[in-house]
């Protein structure tokens, strides 16, 4: 296993997949995914300039591409590990596209999640409108829409599947703390980290239901048809303010407030992760040396 030779920290993001680890470096994406044979299978490609180009540099707008790269990116390489898992891919080179219909149960399992976190809160907490000034009407929707988001990561990490899926997030958080460290990425090494890291995007989801609230609040409550599709509308609005948000609280960390933001964060990824074991930890390392290798190339190939 390669050691961390730059003198400059990497600049990494991650998930984890089916039986693996998906990492995001500037300008390519890598995934390393654990066979049925037990043997690792990685695959990588160069980013498209949407998702590493300019647009990357733009205050809000960055928010906005993660968000869609997380739907985008992400579902590709959860398609693409659970077929390796599955032993129906065996080689980096076989593709695993998503069909008809993986897009169909994608729309669909995504307009669900959209009107039970979205819409849900907005219309249970309707009636209330009568009673209880607006004000207070948007921080109770604000509480329930992130309760229910709360209890359903909590519920389906019960399930072992996903449990072990968290599992490798966890490595995935440990790996890339070493590689940013500059240490050495051997299991010693990267087991001494934390799995909890302070850009994970479940730090996203909770500063998402934190800036909902405010942003919800200029419009209006009335009628009923315009708080929900008002809510639908601003989702992009409020991914760029809240990605914006936790690139502020990572550079004022001096501030007791943007402290307490933080533990937070870190706090709720211990509904997503869990302890790793070697396994897990052995595929993170992996897949950020392949990242860190393809970032390299890539960059030899520009200077050449």
């Amino acid at each position: 296993m390669s050691e961390q030779k730059s003198s400059e920290a990497p600049v990494l993001g991650g998930q984890a997949v089916v039986e693996g680890i998906m990492i995001r470096g500037l300008n390519t994406l890598t995934v390393t995914v654990k066979a049925p044979d037990s043997n690792t299978i990685t695959r990588t490609e160069v980013l498209s300039p949407i998702f590493s180009g300019s647009f990357r540099r733009i205050p809000f707008v960055r928010g906005i591409l993660v968000l869609v790269e997380t739907l985008t990116l992400g579902l590709k390489a959860l398609t693409w590990s659970s077929a390796v898992a599955a032993g129906e891919v065996k080689t980096a080179d076989e593709a695993s596209g998503l069909t008809f219909l993986d897009w169909i149960i994608f729309l669909v399992a995504f307009g669900i999640g959209i009107g039970v976190f979205f819409a849900g809160p907005v219309i249970v907490t309707g009636w209330l409108e009568a009673t209880l000034p607006s004000w207070l009407v948007l921080l109770i929707e604000g509480a329930l829409r992130l309760g229910l988001l709360l209890a359903y990561i909590w519920g389906i990490g019960h399930i072992s599947d996903v449990e072990r899926m968290f599992q490798f997030h966890g490595a995935e958080h440990m790996a890339i703390a070493a590689a940013e460290s500059l240490d050495r990425l051997t299991p010693e090494s990267v087991m001494k980290y934390s799995r909890l890291h302070p850009r994970c995007g479940t730090s996203f989801l909770l500063m998402v239901g934190l800036v909902s609230v405010v942003v919800f609040a200029f419009a209006g409550s009335e009628p009923l048809w315009w708080r929900v599709s008002s809510r639908l509308l601003l989702i992009p609005v409020v991914a760029g303010v809240a990605y914006e948000l936790i690139r502020l609280a990572d550079r004022f960390q001096q501030f007791r407030g943007v402290r307490l933001i933080t533990a937070g964060n870190l706090n709720l990824q211990r509904l997503t992760t869990r302890p790793p074991e070697l396994e897990h930890v052995e595929v993170a390392i992996e897949a950020v040396n392949s990242a860190l290798d393809s970032e390299k190339e890539l960059q030899l190939g520009k200077d050449t």
